[in-house]
């Protein structure tokens, strides 16, 4: 049997006209802007005037990634499809995908099968701008900063100090680290410098972060860019910059509308990596869809000990936001990898393979319901080949920690796979109520922060720190950082920073080989193992498998 590819099934629904959207999403005409028939940004005056009560925020999140694939994003906008079969009235919030994994490995960030939002290829590719906006403000305080050292350096920069980088979104390890101004004085100042994607720039976590225009020009202004030569900070409003760039940026602030393949309305907006940023969509867009829909659905990205941690210890304590219910997302097939089994071979029922990789779903749920204290569900995305006795496996071991497990068809059959969980996350939001608490507390120490999470979430022993990485912990105490959350830049594919460590490993200390301040997000960046802020392509890219034919129509994304 041939399947339809994810944008043949993309490419085969009609969608409705973005004002239908807006009207179910209780959005009045006047905040939307248009970008074309299927998709508009909504003015941020909307929250101001809305007299709205807040929905149910659910979170969904997922096992630690494997080859084999968990489907977070197709259940996220499934399960929203569910609710809203099931009568209710519902928005779903979901981080804008980067043009790195589209043209690399992963592929696109839309969803897949029945359960996608739509249109995938604008989506997927350039959508309304926001991340072009972005990487044209974060490059626009690069050539500011060279160009003030150029034309005097009054501050007094230390060009071996400088800590801000240029952006490109895409996977390109070519520019990780190089040497520019070179040519001669009027061509600039020799130093060494480097790229990271766009999804990795403070600025796209502070746009994500940022309540309003006036909050998101503070915010640029705080940022860090450098030291001069007694050790002083010197800011992106020591160059004067943030004006400029809040101009860049301010449509690009602006959450973008658009709507799944069953017509629900989807808030679509920001998108820092989760491994290396904190992974989730924006605080604007989440709080505009709690405001247009009695139930939210959201996720965070890669494994609940990257995207859920940062979304709760970071994103909801900024912006006092707490979920009413989590859903943790697993499959059979990740499950056996996790217990040794290779990708080739994941069809046969294997339940000894399945018992030793199922601790690592069992220590997520751990985490969620006992550590966070959130009521939780998980839901098993199932495959053909998964057996009964695999399933009923994982329903007996979760029943253990009194967690439910739901099947989920979402990707085959849409919303109607997706209605059991719906009734499930329905029956959490009002009948378990959680006490939600953080995995650490503001008045710890960096290192305290950096061990709880270590030790709580990851299950680690303990903390290496580099000596490069222990100075500068100390400097940002110093400079008065220390209340700051902690974003941990770690391997998506381990609780460890081994991204070999599969399953639930125990007894591991995890090296922190560096720290950076991002001043204007409001967090300190942890670096561990071989985390690299610049990704770089395959051996065979997807971007060879995509084309365009002669009426514009795109083949190849997924």
């Amino acid at each position: 049997m041939a399947y339809l590819t994810d944008i043949e099934i993309a490419q085969s629904v009609t969608p409705e006209h973005i004002l239908t959207i807006a009207q179910r999403a209780h959005v009045n005409e006047k905040y939307v802007e248009q970008y074309g028939s299927n998709k508009a940004k909504i003015d941020l005056s909307l929250l101001k005037e809305t007299d709205r009560k807040d929905g149910h925020l659910i979170l969904v999140t997922a096992i630690t990634p494997t080859p084999a694939g968990e489907g977070k994003t197709t259940t996220t906008i499934g399960l929203a499809d569910g609710l809203r079969r099931i009568g209710k009235d519902v928005t779903v919030a979901l981080r804008e995908p980067s043009l790195g994994p589209v043209f690399g490995v992963k592929g696109g960030a839309a969803g897949g099968g029945y359960a996608q939002v739509i249109p995938m290829e604008d989506i997927n590719l350039h959508f309304t701008g926001d991340f072009h906006a972005i990487g044209a403000a974060n490059n626009l305080l690069a050539a500011m900063l060279d160009n003030h050292i150029q034309q005097g350096n009054a501050l007094g920069i230390d060009v071996k100090k400088i800590t801000w980088k240029r952006c490109v979104d895409m996977n390109d390890r070519q520019l990780r680290f190089l040497v520019d101004g070179l040519g001669g004085r009027v061509n600039g100042t020799p130093r060494e410098d480097g790229f990271d994607i766009t999804v990795a720039s403070e600025i796209m976590a502070v746009l994500c972060l940022s309540s309003s225009i006036t909050d998101l020009k503070e915010r640029l202004s705080r940022i860090i860019v450098g030291y001069t030569y007694d050790d002083k900070p010197v800011t992106c409003g020591d160059l004067k910059a943030q004006g400029a760039m809040t101009a860049l940026l301010k449509d690009a602030l602006k959450p973008n509308l658009v709507q799944t393949l069953e017509g629900t309305p989807a808030f679509v907006h920001g998108g820092p990596f989760a491994n290396i940023a904190h992974g989730c969509n924006s605080v604007t867009a989440t709080r505009m869809a709690l405001k247009m829909g009695d139930y939210t659905v959201t996720e965070a990205g890669f494994g609940a000990d990257l995207g859920a941690e940062k979304f709760l210890d970071i994103k909801c304590r900024m912006a006092g936001l707490a979920p009413d219910a989590v859903v943790i997302v697993a499959t059979v097939r990740a499950l056996k990898m996790h217990g040794g089994r290779d990708k080739k071979d994941l069809a046969n029922e294997d339940i000894p393979a399945l018992e030793k990789g199922i601790p690592n779903l069992l220590q997520h749920v751990s985490n969620i319901k006992n550590v966070y204290q959130l009521p939780c569900v998980v839901a098993v995305n199932r495959f053909p080949t998964d057996t009964d006795a695999e399933i009923d496996f994982i329903i007996r071991k979760c029943k253990e920690l009194g967690v439910n497990t739901v099947l989920s068809t979402v990707w085959a059959d849409g919303g109607k796979g997706g209605e059991d969980l719906a009734r499930e996350v329905v029956r959490l939001c009002e009948e378990e109520h959680g006490n939600f608490t953080f995995s650490y507390e503001d008045d710890m120490s960096l290192e305290e922060k950096i061990h709880a999470i270590v030790t709580r979430i990851y299950h680690g022993s303990g903390v290496a720190y580099t000596p490069a990485a222990k100075k500068e912990l100390q400097k940002l105490e110093d400079l008065g950082f220390g209340r700051c959350p902690v974003c941990i830049a770690k391997t998506q594919y381990s609780f460890s920073d081994d991204p070999t460590k599969l399953g639930a490993p125990k007894d591991f200390t995890v090296t922190v080989r560096n720290v950076k301040i991002s001043a204007g997000a409001g967090f300190v960046v942890v670096l561990t193992g071989d985390i690299m802020t610049m990704p770089g392509l395959p051996k065979v890219p997807s971007a060879e498998k995509i084309d365009v034919d002669a009426d514009g129509r795109i083949t190849g994304l997924f």
